[in-house]
């Protein structure tokens, strides 16, 4: 009888690990970074890639898995990787940013990313995350549901990943590095590119084409990412509605529509039926520009091919009607039908009450530069606080509590209100500088009003915050009114993202709960405004229990 119940909780015990295993895994990856040639529009030249290949590999994982993904550095230039969107609770020192969470990997040096997914499922992103190196170094993260956990929506036939991203004809790097020496904005891109290839539209086209082939009556889920540094973009498949099934690896309400907008650093899923008639059709990507200042943008369309099974290549392709450039009233409208699914499986946790209140105006400016050719140098800022980066990782300064890296007094309100949406501003547009960081006490609900302002010129803003998701409460155009556009607030299914987009001249809030401890980067995810200081961080701090304190660091941690 002893016998037959320790064999009896041994099977269990074995059934209990097989469980475990099949409902988490490890996941390992090499990734090293090399400079490869590269040849796009008749241009060939090194950049930097991971593993040679542009865009990256991809991270194939499930919800539960743990991903660890050793990085050595064989270029000349220092380099760290973000997994964008993955919250990586009490694990900051894997998040990337580099000075903010950790040194950067050194030439000739590596460094392990080790972390957990936990409580996240769908389409993010990696890319690095120093000077403007994600340009070239980016790719997927696929995170599938648990094994035997069904999507919230129809099955498709075949999933695909389709990255939107820029190509420079000169390096990048020295790219912004002109104009930081003149003080103004850089060149920029020569082209869109969709999954690393600009399409029938550039030179050299034979080779720089994607093409995806499909089956007529067949449903494909395309995982599409903006990987792009400095422009937020349209993207249409000509004679195909789309379904939008997903934003940010969160599920959310289904709706159809012809085109859809990403900002830099935002991915959204949608279902694409294949019940046209057998043909070729051009998918396309092209820059959403609505600031009030006529400077140049990228308007150049990138377009891949949705290429039916058994139709000759010879068939010319159709183009869809992607919106205009400046159609301010679509991108309004396409954000206003973003809903959280909010189902008992996946419901919204939306913090209905707020422990505090932050109000950040959104800022350029002009600043002296002796440096600069013309003495002066744009620069951007959030409250008037244009931030420095430090020298060493703002976590490990806090965690190992060093003195003069940082200061806990970024203000919650700018020093002076006035009307931040009115005649654009001129005069007076100095900044202060500094690195000022928020402290948020553990597991306290933030609510954060981001408000753009007209100095200079108005402009949209794509944000994203390190460590959390957060609800968009509302959006809107002019200046925020606290006593009345609370009352505009969906409280009940509010879309939840890690990247919101601040309209022109507009404003947006978003809510999240303070419970992942650590340092938390927060930026303007076009790189020019991130490089000019448009930028801040939050320091939340440890709770009281086992769990809600941060990590020790990993030996390997890099230094200074």
């Amino acid at each position: 009888m002893v016998f037959f119940i320790q064999t009896t909780l041994f099977l269990a015990f074995l059934l209990a690990c097989c469980s475990i295993q099949a409902d988490a895994d490890i996941k390992r990856y090499q990734f090293d970074i090399v400079m490869s040639n590269i040849s796009r529009l008749c241009h060939v030249k090194p950049i930097v890639t991971v593993n040679g290949s542009f865009p990256g590999p991809t991270i194939y994982a499930r919800e539960g898995d743990r991903v660890i993904v050793n990085v050595t550095n064989h270029v000349q230039y220092n380099m760290t990787l973000h997994w964008h969107g993955l919250k990586q609770i009490r694990n900051g020192w894997v998040d990337g940013p580099a000075y903010v969470t950790q040194c950067p990997i050194q030439t000739g040096s590596s460094f392990t990313y080790d972390f957990n997914i936990t409580g996240q499922r769908g389409t993010l992103w990696w890319h690095a995350h120093i000077m403007w190196l994600r340009a070239t170094v980016h790719g997927a993260i696929v995170i599938l549901p648990k094994a035997g956990v069904p999507y919230p929506f129809p099955k498709p036939d075949l999933e695909q990943e389709i990255i939107l991203g820029e190509w420079w004809h000169k390096d990048v790097e020295v790219v912004e590095q002109q104009g930081r020496m003149l003080g103004v904005p850089p060149n920029v891109s020569d082209a869109h590119l969709i999954n690393g290839k600009a399409g029938l539209f550039f030179p050299c086209v034979d080779t720089h084409t994607y093409a995806l082939q499909v089956e007529q009556g067949k449903t494909y889920l395309l995982r599409i990412i903006n990987a792009a540094l400095n422009d937020e973009l349209f993207f249409a498949i000509a004679g195909h509605n789309m379904t939008v099934v997903e934003i940010d690896a969160v599920y959310c309400k289904p709706f159809t529509t012809n085109a859809i907008l990403l900002s830099p650093g935002q991915t959204t899923n949608v279902l694409l039926v294949a019940n046209q008639l057998p043909g070729r059709y051009f998918m396309a990507a092209r820059t959403y520009d609505d600031t009030a200042l006529p400077l140049p943008f990228d308007n150049k369309t990138a377009t891949a091919i949705l290429q039916y099974k058994g139709v000759p290549t010879t068939v010319q392709p159709i183009m869809p009607e992607l919106p205009a450039p400046s159609n301010i009233s679509f991108a309004m409208d396409f954000n206003a039908k973003l809903r959280s699914l909010n189902s008992p499986q996946y419901p919204a946790n939306v913090p209905l009450n707020v422990d505090r209140n932050l109000f950040y105006t959104i800022g350029m400016g002009v600043n002296a530069c002796p440096t600069c050719i013309n003495g002066t140098q744009l620069t951007a800022s959030l409250n008037n606080i244009t931030f420095v980066m430090p020298q060493m990782g703002l976590l490990q300064a806090h965690y190992n509590g060093i003195k003069g890296v940082f200061t806990l007094d970024f203000p919650d309100n700018p020093a002076t209100t006035f009307n931040y949406t009115g005649a654009p501003l001129t005069a007076n547009l100095g900044t202060s500088r500094g690195t000022r960081l928020s402290k948020i006490k553990f597991n306290s609900t933030v609510e954060l009003v981001l408000q753009d302002t007209n100095l200079l010129s108005v402009e949209s803003h794509p944000f994203h915050l390190h460590g959390y998701n957060f609800f968009i409460m509302a959006r809107g155009i002019g200046n925020f009114d606290p006593a009345k556009d609370p009352a505009k607030y969906n409280l009940v299914d509010p879309p939840e993202r890690n990247t919101v987009g601040v309209p022109a001249g507009g404003w947006a809030a978003i809510r999240f709960r303070a419970n992942n401890p650590g340092v938390w980067f927060l930026h303007c995810h076009l790189e020019l405004h991130t490089t000019w200081g448009l930028k801040m961080a939050f320091l939340v701090e440890d709770g009281n229990g086992p769990d809600e304190s941060i990590l020790p660091p990993p030996n390997d941690l890099p230094a200074c």
